[in-house]
């Protein structure tokens, strides 16, 4: 699995199997300027923490003592990127991938290939031009991805296959011969349709009109240019995260089924390519901004346990949309109508009690909400982790309930102010559904 001429082989003893040794790999050797620039980020923190200490200090310094400063420092810096590159290695055994880091504290990582449920290639802008990519790993009962960073980018896409082909119950030898799995295309993305549907977010304009009005006002009520200063660029970040990085982020999007899940390609600058293991979908919710009904659009978006992948459609066709969802959620069908609460819920929450909804089939616990951007969220029986009825005082008054079901993504929809006895044998219903749901759930295995 090494690439002449990118990563080198560090051969060990198997204490498992003495005859057949593990093969260590280092990363690419262009990792070291990566990690060259830890040091720099350390003092660019510790000026953004405190700058007016960093601003005293840097007034102390002649020309001089700044360059020996930087004789030092940047050997330095590039010494420490070198170690830690050396220092770092990983290896693909018969059970798992370990991972060994750490210059002064060692940490090895084991990660059960079984337990391994998504492996994502990523490539910021600059690892693009050097041919490289990195490898974010998800695994079932963490938080926090682990990443191999940087590998050729041929080498990483070969590692994936391999990582997945084991992950899916595949030989070590048969896994390596696997390769990369066919990708059918189910959904590409036109430019011109997300620039639109960013230009028709009520978020873009939210935030635009924020960062145009809020200044002035502070200008006018404290005269004070560092307090607009301080107000203004979080407000410009945030319009240009919500407009140009939404389009950045969601250029080219792709939706393709392979038979280890659906695979999500997407980006302009730094190009991602992920996956959203089968099975593993706690959630999944349409959303429809008010100013996008006219024009049919809908955006589809996830809850995967254990994952951060959280958006599998920017932009699309309802019908569009559906047919990617019952890639997902094999057998759905999205209810067009929920059930409204009773008309005595405008006491609870006027006018806004118009947007909650309510639908079960035998397949999903179905939830909608919101008047101008609405959402409608459908949880698969199986996924269902706990199911909760919760009334407030004013709601017991009017004989209402809140039915909220529990997801295993640490996440719950919530079916607001149903009729009390409706929400009673809801509750009791839902539980039921939930037992039967995960009794005759298929194993959630790949490429099967």
């Amino acid at each position: 699995m090494s690439t002449p001429g990118t990563e080198h082989e560090v051969r060990e003893e198997n204490p498992e199997n003495p005859e057949n040794p593990v093969t260590e790999h280092r990363l690419h050797p262009v990792t070291p300027l990566r990690r060259a620039w830890a040091p720099v980020a350390v003092i660019f923190g510790w000026a953004m923490h405190d700058p007016d200490g960093a601003q005293r200090q840097l007034s102390r310094l002649t020309t001089t003592t700044l360059l020996i400063g930087l004789a030092v420092f940047v050997p330095a810096a590039a010494l420490y990127g070198f170690l830690t590159w050396w220092f770092t290695h990983f290896a693909v055994t018969g059970a798992e991938l370990r991972i060994r880091t750490g210059l002064v504290f060692r940490r090895t990582a084991h990660i059960r290939l079984e337990r391994i449920q998504a492996v994502d290639v990523t490539q910021p802008l600059l690892a693009r031009v050097a041919g490289v990519a990195k490898l974010r790993l998800d695994v079932i009962g963490t938080d926090k991805k682990d990443e191999l960073a940087y590998l050729g980018e041929a080498h990483a896409r070969a590692l994936r296959a391999e990582l997945l082909a084991r992950a899916a119950g595949f030989e070590p030898e048969r896994a390596r011969e696997v390769g990369e799995a066919p990708v059918r295309q189910l959904l590409h993305v036109p430019a011109g349709v997300l620039a639109v549907s960013v230009v028709l977010s009520g978020a873009t304009w939210g935030t635009l009109l924020a960062a145009v009005v809020v200044p002035p006002v502070l200008w006018f009520a404290t005269h004070s240019v560092w307090t607009v200063v301080a107000t203004a660029l979080p407000l410009l970040g945030a319009a240009g995260a919500s407009s140009v990085g939404r389009f950045v982020g969601e250029y080219d999007w792709t939706v393709g089924e392979s038979p280890d899940g659906l695979r999500i390609d997407h980006g302009l600058l730094d190009r991602a390519h992920e996956t959203v293991p089968p099975g593993r979908v706690q959630t999944v919710r349409i959303v429809e901004p008010l100013l996008w009904r006219g024009r049919g659009w809908v955006r589809v978006e996830l809850d995967v346990a254990g994952s951060s992948n959280s958006l599998l459609v920017p932009v699309a066709p309802r019908a569009v949309a559906e047919g990617v969802i019952e890639r997902v959620l094999p057998g759905v069908t999205v209810p067009r109508s929920p059930a409204r609460p009773p008309r005595r819920a405008g006491w609870c929450v006027p006018f806004w009690w118009r947007g909650y909804g309510l639908a079960v089939t035998d397949s999903v616990f179905v939830a909608r909400h919101g008047l101008l951007r609405r959402s409608l969220a459908l949880v698969p029986h199986a996924k269902v982790q706990s199911v909760r009825l919760a009334q407030g005082p004013w709601e017991r008054h009017k004989g209402l309930a809140n039915v909220h079901v529990d997801t295993g993504a640490n996440k719950t929809v919530t079916a607001r102010l149903r009729d009390a006895d409706e929400a009673s044998r809801l509750l009791a219903d839902q539980a039921d559904r939930s037992r039967t749901g995960r009794r005759e759930a298929l194993p959630d295995r790949w490429m099967a």
